[in-house]
């Protein structure tokens, strides 16, 4: 591959600091702390969650399979890029990569903190914490800061403190404080968004009903192949709900959900309105088909889901974002550009630059 690629989807590994540093200073004796276990290894202990979280899958990146484990990992072994962000740049360079949208690793998990109050405290320092990290090098390094959705209010004033920050774009939460996603008190929130030209994304694992703290039903690693199902939750909200007919211009991003899904996904929602909408109703009545909404407004990240290549022309492949997940279990770093030359050959040029960098530089307004 010579094309420089983008990754739409990358994350840091939050030091020691990032909280107990940057956290309000009467949440400080409470802010999320790193302490070694002896079977753990190092971890995150946090106030009002039962189980801390071990960082050996943050580390795990470029390991063998045999390799990977959750527990028993020191901090000093993972990759140094995840905190130090002049390192960083060695290691996107190895993979071929010229710039990350940078999303957060303990922060997934804060996302379902029962104390709304509490998760904004954390979301607040996070973001300040990833500032200074993003503004070495704010070209190769595109911070999404975090937001509680305490109440539609509070994620406006979020939103505005993300952007003076110069972070490029938003996680969400799976699960807001107030009603859901749907309800038509979120479309101020909406339509701050669509003026500030902040992208929002929803992330795996953000959503309690599938993170891994639910027991899967079966084998354990049934409860793997559930995790998609947040994210398509919440799309289907959206577009059902009426969020896009009401606010045309919003940007959603469903993150490491995978996208080989999308083509039958959005038939499926078709199929529902077209034939069951009288009986079983959607949030409102639709202008247009489920997905069409979906083409336009929703963007699909994934990292070696060659399915989603090969059936490209199938959806909106304008609305498709490779990404490499590093550092996580899950990232296809240091051999990206190995399997992006295989997944993508019978791509046209055009098709593989639009996946591979283009569709990222327009949704975040970044230079080419």
């Amino acid at each position: 591959m010579t094309l420089a690629c983008i990754s739409a989807d990358s994350h840091i590994t939050e030091p020691a600091n990032t909280y107990v540093d940057f956290i309000d200073p009467k949440y400080r004796d409470r802010a999320p702390q790193m302490r070694y276990h002896d079977k753990l290894g190092d971890a995150f202990f946090i106030d009002g969650l039962e189980k801390p979280i071990p960082m050996g899958l943050v580390a795990a990146a470029g390991k063998p399979a045999e390799e990977i484990r959750v527990t028993g990992v020191r901090f000093e072994e993972m990759h140094p890029g995840g905190w130090d962000p002049v390192a960083r740049m060695a290691e996107q360079d190895r993979d071929g990569v010229a710039a990350e949208i940078i999303y957060p690793t303990v922060g997934m998990v804060l996302c379902n903190h029962p104390d709304f109050d509490y998760k904004k405290a954390c979301f607040e320092a996070y973001n300040r914490w990833l500032a200074s990290y993003c503004e070495r090098h704010p070209t190769r390094l595109i911070g999404l800061g975090q937001i509680s959705m305490r109440s539609p209010e509070d994620g406006i004033a979020e939103l505005e403190a993300i952007a003076a920050l110069g972070l490029r774009g938003v996680m969400m939460p799976g699960d807001p404080a107030v009603d859901d996603y749907d309800s038509p008190v979120y479309d101020a929130f909406w339509r701050k968004a669509i003026e500030l030209e902040l992208p929002l994304s929803f992330h795996i694992l953000t959503d309690r009903n599938y993170a891994f703290a639910a027991k899967p039903r079966g084998p354990a690693m049934n409860g793997f192949l559930s995790i998609v199902r947040g994210c398509q939750d919440v799309m289907g909200t959206l577009v059902l709900g009426g969020v896009f007919e009401r606010n045309p211009d919003l940007k959603v991003v469903c993150a490491e959900a995978d996208a080989g899904w999308v083509p039958h996904y959005m038939y499926r929602m078709d199929h529902a309105y077209k034939r069951h909408r009288y009986w079983l109703p959607a949030g409102q009545q639709l202008s247009k088909l489920p997905s069409e909404y979906f083409a336009e407004n929703i963007y699909t990240t994934f990292q070696d889901d060659w399915v989603a290549f090969k059936v490209a022309d199938l959806m909106n492949w304008k609305r498709l974002l490779w990404a490499n997940d590093f550092p996580h279990s899950d990232s296809t770093w240091p051999w990206s550009q190995e399997m992006l030359a295989e997944h993508t050959a019978k791509l046209s040029d055009e098709q593989r630059s639009a996946i591979l960098r283009d569709n990222v530089v327009e949704l975040y307004g970044l230079s080419a």
